[in-house]
């Protein structure tokens, strides 16, 4: 196994990088940053962590022995009270989901109409602009309800923004440097939530708890059969997460430009 030590690594960038069991002593991270990093079975001593800023899938995280991830969820759910209807249990449940879901992205979109067309396409620390996570969010669509529910092999359009981490796929665009306008991208938008709205609308807790048939045709998701409970919750949670960091950013973005 490689040692570092004595080294002044500073700026150094690690990416598709295995560092399972690695140990680390005396190091130090000040100002590192760790995107799509998997920490699973992390143990931490002596630490420092102030200004710490972390997202993301987040479960028996325990700090100087008390686990904090119940006091975090009950706060972001005193924070978005419409928060624990994402994970809906039937039919009406989803229903209801979605409705709000509609509802917070239209006064969202409301919001980024206000601004500057160009600030729609500026990125704020490195994630997707507005504009870009609306493309990510018509892409979700096309894999998980119009692929995976509904059936078609190849539903993508050339604005489709697929995840940064997903290996290219011959078949699923992914053009990262186009620049489409906010109405174009809300036309094709609203056509995409046009489809999970029939989806949901016709769903029934025996349609939620049923398997889709597999697609066979090569493309994302991967060609096989998925619970529809799945392939729906992926759209509430996409949905609705994204929205917060869109919201999040746009802070940033309205401060920078006043």
């Amino acid at each position: 196994m490689t040692h570092f030590t004595g080294e002044n690594m500073t700026g150094a960038r690690f990416e598709d990088v295995s560092l399972t069991d690695a140990r680390f002593h005396d190091v130090d991270l000040t100002n590192a940053r760790f995107h799509l990093a998997d920490l699973t079975g992390v143990t931490i001593r002596g630490a420092a962590l102030v200004n710490m800023d972390m997202n993301g899938e987040i479960e028996n995280l325990r700090i100087n022995g008390v686990d904090v991830v119940p006091l975090v969820e009950a706060e972001l759910n005193r924070r978005h009270p419409d928060r624990v209807k994402m994970r809906p249990t039937d039919a009406d449940g989803f229903r209801q989901a979605w409705d709000i879901l509609e509802r917070l992205w239209q006064r969202t979109v409301e919001r980024a109409r206000q601004m500057a067309p160009e600030l729609l396409h500026a990125r704020v620390d490195d994630e997707w602009s507005f504009i870009e996570t609306l493309r990510h969010l018509v892409f979700a669509t096309d894999a998980w309800v119009k692929r995976a529910i509904l059936g078609e092999p190849s539903p993508w359009d050339p604005l489709d923004l697929p995840h940064d981490e997903m290996p290219d796929e011959p078949t699923v665009p992914r053009h990262r440097d186009a620049r489409p306008s906010l109405d174009e991208v809300l036309a094709l938008r609203a056509d995409r939530m046009a489809t999970v709205g029939q989806v949901i609308a016709g769903l029934t807790d025996e349609t939620l708890a049923a398997m889709t048939e597999p697609v066979t045709e090569p493309g994302y998701p991967e060609p096989k059969g998925f619970a529809v409970r799945r392939c729906l919750q992926a759209i509430l949670s996409e949905e609705w997460e994204h929205r917060l960091y869109a919201e999040r950013d746009l802070d940033v973005l309205e401060a920078r430009s006043s």
